[in-house]
């Protein structure tokens, strides 16, 4: 391990960090504007480089995976950030164009869709930020950009240890520690994807000159000695439970002991996203058998997607045992999981956590893949120890239970209190409801919504899509402690830089286009570009990565001839 390095690169961000804390904000929108032209000169290198350490093809729909979670929602936070800045720099905040008053007296805030780009691209899609209890119409403003509220502020360094497995996530994360709260920030890559380190140092290679950015590599003991440096003075992390917990408690008997009385070896600010049990609720209603099919590649791909490692896939099907389409539904997800094309598994320990599942659950439905397709039916939802519950399988492993309801309203009572109560975590959560059943439950869904206590909730979108807005906001719900960790705290994305958000609701249409229209809804999104079964995925993402950097309108037609082939 070269410490002599590791202590020049944050003695670097040392000397640095007031300077970019006063950096006038016409300086740092130049640097997002330059690091946005080289994303697009690099963004191919990094999707190819990407392709290839999870043993993917290019030129196939799964290369799309690598520019949704890479580029793309690169992308989108350096825009987000151009346009906040852009409106600080004139004395006034970004402001969504629709606030309103949520029936619980709660403040919500339409971020998405919020140009005409945004409204063309994911037709259909809005996305909305909860404000925490207390925050107002009168006092929002007062609420937002703390940082840049302040006369003058002084720097910090943050230390971010980052994901290996989803691309975009590190420099996702620096761009909120840089711009959100004013932070310089030395980024250790994982050793799972420090391949893409050379890309990404290129593409902030501004950042690097001026010394506000160092990235660093290699294993856990370099992340040790980053996180006790006396010269770093926040931390932020992606990833599980168990490495966080003994970054803040220690390793070995002492720091077993230390977690067991609560009081944490590390001292300093330390915020993480460490995923999550993540449950899909099945709201029963009369589907056709087209519906029960798009829904059906929706759960597949929330399950599958990035080969099931990601922090938001779908591990519990929450369903009613009393639903008439049931057994047809749970059949349209297991052919799925039959059909789609096999992937490699490349994140580690995914083998053995998917063979522990199947070891406790021996009746377990098992498919291709190196590390099976796994399905689990009929857990019991009363189970207090049961592995599907308490633990993030991160692995192809989908879970299912049935909840009784003498209505659907009982129904989705019980399953937003089991969802609550019994499963581990608390990021993101979705579900599925016919827009007919919606308008019945009325106040009940809303009541049900509520309830919910997930930092991301997706209504008929999987929720992973507020991580890809990054008007939106991505993190656990507010509320965890020390010894209740569940999924962590603190917040990234949310380019609004609202200072109390307390979740992100996401709606989609049930239906794609053109079925929207026929069901009286204005929806333009054919079948979205993330679906596994969507045949030009890569050429679609690829198109709107491409606009997303270089917003020339000469790319659109191909983009929508591709996403209507798709």
């Amino acid at each position: 391990m070269d410490t002599v390095n590791l202590d020049q690169s944050i003695q670097v961000l040392q000397d640095h960090k007031d300077q970019w804390a006063c950096l006038p904000i016409p300086e740092k929108i130049a640097l997002l504007e330059e690091i946005r032209r080289r994303l697009a000169e690099k963004s191919q290198a990094w999707v190819e480089a990407s392709v290839r350490g999870k043993q993917m093809q290019m030129h196939a729909p799964e290369e799309g995976e690598e520019w949704t979670g890479g580029p793309w929602t690169l992308a989108e936070g350096i825009n987000g950030y151009i346009d906040t800045l852009g409106a600080l720099e004139h004395g006034r905040m970004l402001m969504p164009k629709k606030i309103h008053n949520l029936p619980n007296g709660q403040l919500a805030a339409r971020v998405f869709p919020n140009t005409i780009l945004d409204k063309i691209m994911l037709n259909g899609i809005t996305a909305e930020i909860w404000m925490q209890p207390g925050v107002t119409q009168a006092n929002l403003t007062g609420s937002m950009a703390a940082f840049y509220q302040q006369k003058k502020p002084s720097g910090k360094v943050a230390l971010i240890l980052g994901a290996g497995n989803v691309a975009g996530i590190p420099p996702r994360d620096l761009l909120y520690r840089l711009y959100s709260l004013g932070h310089v920030v030395i980024l250790k890559m994982s050793p799972i994807n420090d391949y893409l380190g050379p890309i990404f140092e290129d593409i902030f290679a501004p950042f690097v000159q001026a010394g506000y950015l160092r990235f660093s590599y290699g294993g856990g003991e370099v992340g040790n000695y980053l996180v006790h440096h006396p010269g770093v003075d926040e931390i932020h992390m992606t990833g599980g439970v168990h490495t966080y917990q003994a970054i803040l408690f220690g390793s070995g008997p002492e720091g077993a002991e230390r977690k067991r009385q609560n009081q944490p070896f590390l001292k300093k600010p330390f915020t993480g996203e460490l995923g999550g049990v993540t449950p899909t609720i099945i709201v029963p209603g009369k589907w056709t058998k087209a519906d029960i099919r798009y829904q059906a590649e929706n759960v597949a791909t929330m399950k599958l997607q990035n080969a099931g490692c990601n922090c938001v896939a779908s591990q519990v099907l929450v369903m009613s045992e009393s639903w008439e389409q049931h057994n047809e539904f749970l059949e349209a997800v297991r052919q799925l999981m039959q059909e789609l094309p096999a992937r490699p598994s490349y994140y580690p320990g995914t083998a053995e956590r998917a063979n522990e599942a199947v070891r406790i659950h021996p009746e377990a439905e098992l498919f291709s893949g190196d590390v099976p397709r796994t399905l689990i039916l009929g857990l019991d939802p009363q189970a207090g120890e049961e592995l599907c519950f308490q633990q993030e399988l991160f692995s192809p492993v989908l879970a299912q239970i049935d909840l009784p309801g003498k209505n659907n309203a009982d129904f989705l009572h019980n399953a937003v209190r089991f969802c609550n109560e019994k499963l581990y975590g608390t990021l993101g959560a979705t579900i599925l409801i016919h827009p007919k059943t919606m308008k019945q439950l009325g106040p009940d869904f809303e009541a049900a919504l509520t309830a919910l206590h997930y930092g991301a909730i997706g209504i008929n979108i999987w929720n992973a899509s507020a991580f890809l807005l990054v008007q939106a906001t991505w993190g656990a719900f507010p509320g965890s402690t020390i010894d209740a960790i569940q999924s962590g705290f603190g917040i990234v994305g949310n380019s609004f830089m609202f200072d109390k958000p307390e979740r992100t609701v996401v709606r989609g249409s049930f239906y794609p286009f053109p079925r929207t229209w026929l069901h009286g809804d204005p929806a333009f999104l054919p079948k979205p570009p993330w679906f596994l079964t969507n045949k030009t995925a890569h050429i679609t993402t690829r198109g709107v990565a491409k606009i997303t950097m270089d917003p020339k309108w000469r790319y659109l037609p191909g983009i929508l001839w591709s996403a209507l082939k798709g």
